[in-house]
């Protein structure tokens, strides 16, 4: 597994490991490919994640906005990934029923030194645009934390920092 795949896993394990909202909301969220500025992802809908008309509901479309924007900035390599300034999402239609997957890409659209900013697509299994959304995050002080790396170009190895398993 390359290194920015492990390292992407290991900052989900600490949100997880939290046992906040994450860990609530979407403890089944399986993380597929991860390079830098890229992770993609699926969750398979529970009944726990609808709404009272049976489909994902939208407050857990913008929760993941938010969950996928942080995996998208820890993909360059920060363990802590920022805090939220301005957040959105659209729907374009129903995402799924109890039982469906839903598949997502978050894309670190840019980064400087203060703010991150990401985009969220999330398609249906017949790939099917079903909701974006977009998110910017504060990163001007978790650039400097202690467990980030520096990953090759292609994200295969660890060029500054500690590479280190998934628990």
């Amino acid at each position: 597994m390359a290194a920015c795949m492990r390292f992407t896993r290991r900052v989900w394990q600490s949100f997880i490991k939290n046992e906040g909202h994450d860990a609530q909301c979407f403890p089944n969220l399986q993380i597929h490919r991860a390079v830098p500025g890229s992770v993609e992802v699926s969750l398979k809908i529970e009944q726990y994640n609808t709404n009272r008309v049976g489909v994902l509901h939208g407050g857990l479309i913008l929760s993941l906005t938010d969950t996928l924007g942080s995996l998208a900035v820890a993909t360059r390599g920060h363990f802590m990934t920022g805090v939220s300034t301005d957040i959105g999402t659209s729907f374009v239609r129903p995402a799924g029923r109890i039982g469906d997957v839903l598949h997502a890409k978050a894309v670190l659209t840019g980064m400087g030194k203060q703010l991150a900013y990401t985009r969220v697509n999330f398609t249906n299994p017949n790939g099917e645009l079903v909701a974006y959304g977009y998110h910017t995050k504060y990163v001007g002080r978790s650039s400097s934390h202690g467990e980030n790396v520096k990953f090759s170009e292609d994200g295969e190895t660890v060029l500054e920092g500690q590479d280190k398993d998934v628990d």
